[in-house]
């Protein structure tokens, strides 16, 4: 169940509160406006990520809009729960199947697409493209990155196929960015478990690194030693973009994290001592900020990896994207 509408304008005035008792509210700060007679506490909103804030325009902007519409494109992504990256949220998206009438505000932006009753489906009462449409209709008009890290959010997190979304792409084989849709999708990957992993692939595509094995069990005499984000065998080489922060967001109770950031150091002794060597970059352990991908390039073995990669006629490059040199 996603973010809730809590105060709407006709069951405020059907309990005899006044349109001027809610413009105060307003005024007075303790109400925020979300859209068209759609009011959240102040103080809930503060709490909101840009996200949530999109989900709650969403509900807003889908109860005042036609019963043929349907929740489309980014905020479908976000009411499906699909993780986005570098996505603006500011409008909301619908779709109606319709030839002509397409129309964009500052707040809504209503495509006039073609699609089948199939390609809808309904999520906490809104009627919404299913994950394989609006994986399909981002791949076609995203970025390839961004539309990579949609893309294998939606295939890791819910029971999406790479041919449920190669079968809503055939039908519109027409459409101008139909081949960069399917650039994006053959390099899709349901065992990539976060944004930074599906940036990260996106780099190893740009740089012509090989292509890693990713989310990896290892094993050494005394039994499972870790599971890896990305394993080039090849190359025992180990590539781990989250690094702690997958610990630091599961810190037992009674532990703290400075012991979490302990135990992932013996991780990776364990790791080399098996020999495998280990590269990327973990999370600042002061900020907590994510590290950019491309941390693994500036490192002794990721160059060895980008060398390797400019000699592998394996690594097929997206549409649009030029292969160059780390930094």
């Amino acid at each position: 169940m996603g973010e809730q509408i809590r105060i709407r304008r006709p069951e405020q005035l059907s309990t005899g509160r006044t349109d001027s008792e809610i413009r105060q509210a307003c005024a007075s700060g303790n109400w925020s406006r979300i859209h068209r007679g759609a009011y959240v506490p102040s103080d809930h909103l503060s709490r909101l990520g840009a996200y949530g804030l999109h989900r709650l325009r969403v509900e807003a902007v889908a109860g005042t809009a036609s019963a043929h519409a349907a929740v489309s494109h980014i905020s479908a992504a976000v009411v499906h729960g699909f993780e986005l990256w570098n996505t603006p949220l500011e409008v909301v998206h619908l779709s109606r199947d319709r030839r002509g009438g397409g129309r964009k505000s500052a707040r809504r932006h209503v495509h006039s697409v073609s699609f089948t009753d199939d390609e809808v489906t309904h999520v906490d009462g809104l009627r919404v493209t299913t994950p394989a449409r609006t994986v399909a209709d981002l791949a076609r008009t995203l970025p390839f990155e961004p539309a990579l890290v949609v893309g294998n959010s939606a295939l890791h997190r819910s029971a999406l196929t790479k041919d449920a979304v190669a079968a809503s792409l055939a039908l519109s084989p027409n459409h101008p960015r139909h081949r960069h849709a399917l650039h994006a999708l053959t390099a899709m990957d349901s065992r990539i478990e976060s944004v930074g992993e599906s940036r990260s692939l996106a780099l190893f595509l740009q740089e012509h690194l090989p292509l890693p094995e990713p989310q990896v069990e290892i094993h050494d005499a005394r039994g499972l030693a870790g599971r890896v984000d990305f394993l080039w065998r090849e190359q025992r080489t180990i590539g781990e973009f989250d690094g702690r922060i997958k610990y630091g967001r599961l810190v037992p109770a009674g532990r703290s994290a400075e012991d979490v950031l302990w135990n992932e150091k013996l991780r990776e002794d364990r790791l080399r001592d098996a020999g495998w060597e280990v590269v990327g970059r973990p999370v600042d352990p002061v900020t907590g900020g994510r590290s950019d991908p491309r941390g693994l390039c500036a490192q002794p073995r990721g160059r060895q990896l980008l060398i390797a990669g400019f000699h592998s006629s394996s690594v097929a490059m997206p549409g649009g994207v030029n292969p160059s040199t780390c930094p």
